[in-house]
């Protein structure tokens, strides 16, 4: 399954509906992107970011590089949080007339990394634009700490 910025689809055509129909048997929603509202508004906020760096291009300041960071820092933090709070939802808040029911089994997917649920691995890892975020904290990081050994290396 992959987690666009904008919808849910599966690797090929049918992942997404097989996902669906395994889960119902244990009780568990049905993944529709229409039924998730971060999946409307998320565009905005790649928006509000990628036009924070542009800003930050025009107007190079040590400031705003480090505005750059407080908002990748933010948003990825209440973007793991609503995520986890949206796992811990799907996974724990099951059907209680479902098919197949485990007593004090729990669905959570995990936020990152694998974990086993009965005979099934779900794994879960940042694709390219989560990757191209981090990399994007890590080069603002890096022109902080530049800009800082620069302005030491001036003074002395």
């Amino acid at each position: 399954m992959h987690i666009w910025i904008n919808q849910i689809t599966g690797a090929t055509p049918y992942d997404l509906k097989n996902i669906n129909l395994l889960n119902h048997y244990i009780g568990m929603q049905e993944i529709i992107s229409e039924s998730i509202p971060e999946l409307l508004f998320m565009p905005y906020v790649l928006a509000y970011l990628i036009f924070g760096a542009l800003v930050t291009e025009l107007y190079p300041k040590v400031g705003m590089a480090a505005l750059g960071i407080i908002n990748l820092v933010i948003v990825g933090i209440v973007g793991l949080f609503d995520f986890w709070r949206w796992e811990y939802n799907y996974g724990h808040n099951l059907n209680p007339d479902a098919p197949i029911i485990i007593e004090g089994m729990a669905y959570q997917p995990p936020l990152l990394g694998c974990k086993v649920m009965l005979n099934i691995t779900a794994c879960s890892y940042p694709s390219y634009g989560g990757m191209i975020l981090g990399l994007s904290l890590v080069v603002l990081v890096y022109i902080l700490w530049d800009e800082n050994r620069r302005k030491k290396s001036n003074v002395v």
